[in-house]
Parts: C-alpha cells; structure tokens; sequence
C-alpha cells in the first residue's frame, strides 16, 4: 500500500510539474518594426521583411559551414564551395540578396560573414557573424564582433 501511495505521489508530482509554465525568452521589443511587419516565431529578432530573409540566409550559411567544417576539417574558403552543403544551393551563391548585400572572408580556421543593407535603418540594420555562432547586428554602422548580439546557435 505504501508503494501505491509512493507512485501516486510521484505521478501527481510528475504531471503538476508538466503543467507548469516553462520560462521563455521574452520576445524582441516591438518598437523598431516596419509597418506592417509581424514576428514569424516568438523570439525573431528581424523587424522587417527583409532583415528576416537576410538572418536567414545568414544561419543556412553558418550551419553549411559547420557541416563543410565538420567534414572536411576546417571552413569553406569560399561560398561556391558550400553548395549542396545542408541546404545551402548554388542559387545562394550570388552576394547580392534582396535589400542586402553578403560580404564573405575566410581566414585561416574561421570565417567572417556580414550582411550590409543597401539603405541603413531601424529596419535595415547590418549584421556580422563569425564561426562562434553569434550573430551581431547594428543599425547606426557596419555591424561587427564588438555590436550587439541578437541570436546564437550553437551547431
């Protein structure tokens, strides 16, 4: 009887934890977003159209990095040698990406990989990522290591 009473607790225990709120990141400040712009998941850092497309151009080439890395020990040296590496194609090649424009340097064991908006504001900030996963951004200047971070994965 002690065992059945011991289980039930455990199982009570179980699922009123379950059934408790899990603590999420609070979303991004609504405050610098395009008109008309809504966040296509909870903690998207884009505020605009554009910013969405260009962070996500930015994490398939990181990711493809880390997959070309992994295999072949050590990063691309160049974008063309990421094609057909995760889902990177040879579409996304071409630097020029919408409202934005990618600037790619390898440098030994890393890489460096910014995107710069043809138009710099609230709504079009640059960003700059490294192999570290972090992705900076900045809508006064050149986004790099020292601005702020807005996302990061860890591959």
């Amino acid at each position: 009887m002690k065992r059945l009473k011991r289980w039930l607790v455990i199982i009570f225990l179980s699922l009123l934890a379950a059934s408790a709120p899990a603590q999420q990141t609070p979303p991004p400040s609504d405050q610098n977003l395009a008109p008309g712009y809504t966040r296509k998941y909870h903690a998207d850092p884009a505020r605009s159209d554009s910013e969405f497309g260009a962070l996500a151009y930015m994490r398939v080439v990181m990711r493809a990095q880390m997959l070309y890395n992994k295999k072949n020990g050590h990063y691309a040296s160049s974008l063309s040698q990421l094609v057909h590496t995760g889902t990177f194609t040879q579409r996304m090649v071409n630097t020029e990406r919408g409202d934005y424009t990618v600037g790619f340097r390898p440098k030994k064991d890393k890489f460096m990989l910014t995107m710069t908006p043809k138009n710099l504001d609230a709504q079009h900030r640059s960003f700059y990522a490294e192999d570290d996963g972090k992705i900076h951004a900045d809508e006064s200047k050149a986004a790099d290591a020292g601005s702020d971070v807005i996302e990061t994965h860890r591959w």
